[in-house]
């Protein structure tokens, strides 16, 4: 095994973690921040008003991108799987 595909690999499974979870991170920071502004402004200091719209946004990103998700992690596997020989 050489040290050109452990690297390759773990390049890749850094990559992957990247890119499953951005999408949901970055929505659920937008959506924060949105809340945080809004709270900012009305004085509003209630702490569900932050927890409820980050969950449905996280909820509905999943929805949204979720096969996209399993494709890409489905690749992923499948690539890892067919590795194993070469080890």
């Amino acid at each position: 095994m050489s040290l050109g595909l452990i690297t390759s690999l773990l390049r890749e499974s850094i990559y992957m973690v990247f890119m499953l979870a951005a999408p949901v991170l970055l929505a659920a920071l937008v959506v924060g921040l949105i809340v945080a502004i809004l709270q900012a402004t009305t004085s509003i200091q209630e702490q569900t008003l932050t927890f409820v719209p980050k969950i449905f946004t996280i909820l509905g990103i999943l929805a949204l991108l979720g096969g996209w998700m399993f494709s890409l992690l489905r690749n992923y596997t499948i690539n890892i799987f067919s590795l194993i020989p070469q080890l």
